[in-house]
């Protein structure tokens, strides 16, 4: 069966698509993420505490679809992807989805009693339950680049030689605490967004900032540590990328610098860093000058450089191996049938355009500043 696009079109795009999902998420639950990691130092009195989770309050759920959306599509796109990272950072997911679990029972059982250790409670739970996620995302990411612990056997059976701690090394450490700034930056700005003028949104710029100075120093620390820390991976034998997905069939070595390669190959990549330390800069301006528009806007740009950065530093390698790299996953070697990603590609065009229209219409309908006084008259808020 002939189909419009060829086979390694498709890879592409759906290696575009995988990126503009985990960007989607984390502009959007990346802000619900960094309230929630503000919330027990932004806000001391219960009313400013509800009026900060408030400014998130009416969207958090639908932004978090962005996150199981993204494990579909890897699980769809990319099965071997989702096989060995599912499987072998079990114990990682299962931490990151513990305290996920904290965030709407944390939102919904909070205000149920009026006792104030009851809400202090909820408070740091919600606290964990945004702080923990932030942190372990960036670990991952820092894990994919130093290439995880697995290997595939003839069969194409993944086997994952790690465990939990030592997905913790001083490089993914680097990465988890540059996520966590990042998000906390994102939600800072968002609450110079939502918030009302007061306390809460001037502790928030205060935050903001140091958030943002942490993510300008952490993401030149991790830039200067993938130079000289001997990070990197690289193809050394002949490519076919129309053949079928079988990952051993590529030949990969472990190339200290690697990760570098690209932005020699194809200058115009250098944006997406430059885009990462420009964006925190606006953002830091943004905050200096109280313009909320001007904050939002650079933490978002920061978001989407940084995150970038690592998928083109990186292509085509989706997850390496660090103990075989002719194990290494690929965008070449690691996705579905030619006929799946086609099949998946109209069902994209079709449904992803409404989920943003009907997501666009949401925000423009709940578009306003958030204020204590307003706790008082409405029943339906947290």
């Amino acid at each position: 069966m002939d189909l419009p696009l060829d086979f390694a079109t498709l890879r592409l795009i759906w290696w575009g698509l995988l990126g503009v999902l985990l960007i989607a998420f984390a502009l959007t639950d990346g802000f619900d993420l960094g309230v929630g990691a503000l919330l027990p130092f932004v806000a001391r009195t219960d009313e400013e505490r509800r009026m900060v989770i408030n400014t998130v309050g009416a969207t958090w759920e639908g932004n978090q679809v962005w996150f199981i959306v993204g494990g579909a599509a890897i699980f769809a796109a990319w099965p071997f992807v989702y096989a060995v990272s599912f499987s072998g950072f079990y114990l990682a997911m299962f931490l990151v989805l513990s305290a996920l679990i904290l965030r709407p029972v944390s939102f919904k059982y909070r205000s149920k009693r009026p006792s104030p250790k009851w809400r202090s409670f909820w408070d740091w739970a919600l606290f964990v339950g945004s702080f923990v996620p932030s942190l372990v995302f960036g670990v991952a990411v820092g894990n994919v680049l130093l290439g995880a612990p697995f290997h595939l056997d003839s069969d194409l059976r993944a086997f994952y030689d790690g465990h939990l701690l030592g997905l913790f090394t001083p490089f993914s450490l680097i990465a988890g605490l540059l996520s966590t700034a990042m998000l906390v930056l994102h939600g800072a700005a968002w609450l110079s967004v939502k918030a009302e003028q007061g306390p809460v949104l001037d502790r928030a710029r205060l935050f903001g900032t140091v958030a943002g100075v942490l993510a300008l120093v952490l993401f030149a620390a991790g830039g200067l540590y993938v130079a000289y820390g001997g990070l990197g991976y690289r193809i050394t034998g002949d490519l076919d990328i129309n053949g079928f997905s079988n990952p051993l069939r590529t030949t990969v070595e472990a190339a200290p610098g690697a990760w570098l390669d690209n932005y020699g190959r194809y200058p115009w990549m250098v944006i997406a860093p430059v885009l990462g330390f420009l964006g925190a800069v606006v953002a830091l301006i943004g905050m200096w000058r109280r313009s909320a528009g001007l904050a939002f806007s650079g933490s978002s740009l920061s978001a989407v450089g940084i995150i970038s950065t690592v998928g083109l530093s990186m292509f085509p390698f989706i997850l390496p191996s660090s103990i075989n790299p002719q194990s290494s996953l690929t965008v070449w070697n690691a996705s579905s049938s030619h006929l799946t990603l086609f099949i998946m590609l109209i069902v994209t065009a079709i449904f992803l355009p409404l989920i943003l229209i009907y997501t666009a219409w949401v925000y423009r309908v709940l578009w306003g500043r958030t204020s204590t006084a307003v706790l008082k008259t409405n029943p339906d808020l947290y």
